[in-house]
Parts: C-alpha cells; structure tokens; sequence
C-alpha cells in the first residue's frame, strides 16, 4: 500500500466545505457557466431572466456532478500525478465513496431540476454530458487511447448547446457551431497542457499523445486542430448569432491561435527543456483567453444586436 492510499484510508472522512467545493472542480465550473450563459443570451427567444439564472445554476451543478465522478474514478492515478495528487480524495481529505454519492445526487438533482425549470430536451442533453463525461471519457477513453481528449472533448463542449436548448428547446444550427467551437479547442488545449507535464502523464500511465505517438507529432496535432479550429470559428459570424463584433474578434483571435500553433509545431524539443517549457505554458494560458475571448465576442454581438444596432 502507497503512503498515498494509506493517506486516503485514514483521514478521509475530516474533509471541510472548501475540500467538497474542489470536487466539483470549480475552475472547469466556470466555463460551463460562462458558456451555458452564452447559450441561453444569443439565443433567438428570450428566457425570463429567474429561469435563465436557475437554469444555469443546475447546469453548473451538473458540470460539478461531473467532476466529482470523476475524481472518485481517477482517485488512483491522482495520487501519482503531481497536478492532481492535491485534489481532496487523494489527498485524504474526503472518501471516494463521499465523492460519488455527491456525484451521483448532484446529478439527479441538477438534471431533474433542469427538466423542471426549463425543458427536459436541455435536461437530456445535460444527462447525457454527465454520463459522457463520468463514463465514457473517465472510465474508458481517458485509459484506453490517445484519441481520449478529442472525444472525451465532446463532454466540455455540450453547455452552449444546453443553454441553447434553454432558450429554444431544441437544437440548431448555431448550439451545433457553438459545440463545434470548444470541441475543436479541446484538443489543442489540453495537447499543449501535456507537452510539459508529460511526466505526470506517463507516470500514472495515460495515454495521452505525448505518451503514445511523442512530443514532435502533439506539435503537429495541436497546429492542424488549431487550423481546423479557425473555420468553425470565423464561420460562425455568418450565422444568425454573428456580426461584424464577433468576425473582428474571431479573426484576431484565431490568427493568434494559429500562429501560435505553428511556433510549437517549429520549436525543437531541446529549446523547450532549456527554458522549461515557456512557450508551451504560454500557449497553453493563451487557449484559455482564447475560448472566453471568443464567447464573450458573441456575447456582446448579441447584446449589440437585442439593443437594436443591427448585426452588420
């Protein structure tokens, strides 16, 4: 028995409010806010604003459900990986078994709840990212294949869709560009992520690219997604939530994005060690601002729009 698990054995059970608060992994929460909420505001009906805030509120509680099935699942190689090793099961500070009761309740609360408030096509979709998430990224493709991430992206990029669906109760061609969006940024991001905690990775035996095909060829995947990226994403001003607002942003951004990529593809393996990874980690921040850039663009497209100042 690991120290680790030893650890988990006997303190578990002496977690505080702020150790099941981590479970639900609140960084990853916020995109799902912010996202959702992006959903529900470009969207062509209006919502009353207590139902888009409830609505919200439940799909962010799904997202959290997510992440504590989760760590429940991933509580063993948490412990190897140094990212992960602090994280509240791992560390002891709450049982695994604690992690996927809150997980599954917080599921039936927040999918049920949605149902309720809003309609149960967005109550659908919800359950369906949760068991995605939980079951077919956590439990099979995040093990299993280096393509994990790219399918497993599919769970991170059904919120906007779900706002959508709040909105409008069904699905379209916008919530599918939306989806789109942050499936085909999924990769790049975590792919950059990788390439300089590549130890972790190969440590608790994960397959990710870096692992199983090398860093020279995650370089190369992380420019063609970028590439491919930027279509969808320019795209998406010619529809009905674009306008002048978001092709300005979108084309800045997704140059950069680009641009970016192509640097890390050209950077020889020896200069990233030498100044431990800069570059990457910076690309890595980079896609962060990036995916709230782009949604906070179509954001205030819509808000200029709704005031009446016309899309072009």
């Amino acid at each position: 028995m690991t120290d680790a698990t030893q650890n988990i054995g006997t303190t578990a059970g002496e977690g505080q409010f702020g150790d099941y608060w981590a479970l639900l992994k609140p960084r990853v929460m916020s995109l799902v806010v912010f996202t959702a909420a992006v959903g529900v505001f470009v969207a062509p009906v209006s919502v009353h604003p207590f139902i888009a805030m409830v609505s919200i509120l439940f799909i962010a509680l799904g997202g959290g459900a997510s992440g504590a099935l989760n760590m429940w699942y991933d509580h063993d190689i948490d412990t190897i990986m140094k990212r992960t090793a602090n994280r509240p099961v791992p560390s002891g500070k709450v049982a695994p078994g604690e992690a996927l009761t809150l997980g599954l309740w917080l599921s039936f609360i927040s999918v049920t709840m949605l149902g309720l408030a809003s309609n149960w096509v967005a109550a659908g979709l919800l359950a369906f990212t949760i068991f995605f998430y939980a079951v077919v990224y956590t439990m099979w493709l995040k093990r299993w294949t280096p393509q994990n991430i790219v399918i497993g992206g599919a769970a991170g990029a059904f919120p906007p869709m779900i706002g959508w669906a709040v909105a409008t109760g069904g699905v379209s061609l916008e919530s599918v560009l939306l989806f789109c969006l942050v499936f085909m940024w999924t990769p790049p991001h975590f792919w950059a992520l990788a390439l300089f905690m590549n130890n972790d990775y190969t440590n608790a035996g994960v397959p990710m690219l870096t692992v199983t095909h090398g860093k020279r060829e995650t370089r190369k995947q992380i420019f063609i997604y970028a590439v491919l990226l930027a279509p969808l994403a320019i795209g998406a001003a010619f529809t009905s939530i674009g306008g002048w607002i978001y092709l300005t942003a979108a084309l800045y951004l997704n140059a950069k994005f680009v641009w970016g990529a192509w640097k890390l593809w050209q950077r020889e393996e020896a200069d990233a060690e030498a100044d431990i990874y800069t570059a990457e980690k910076a690309y890595f921040r980079f896609s962060l601002v990036y995916l709230f850039a782009s949604f906070s663009a179509l954001l205030l497209q819509a808000v200029w729009v709704k005031a009446g100042m016309g899309a072009w």
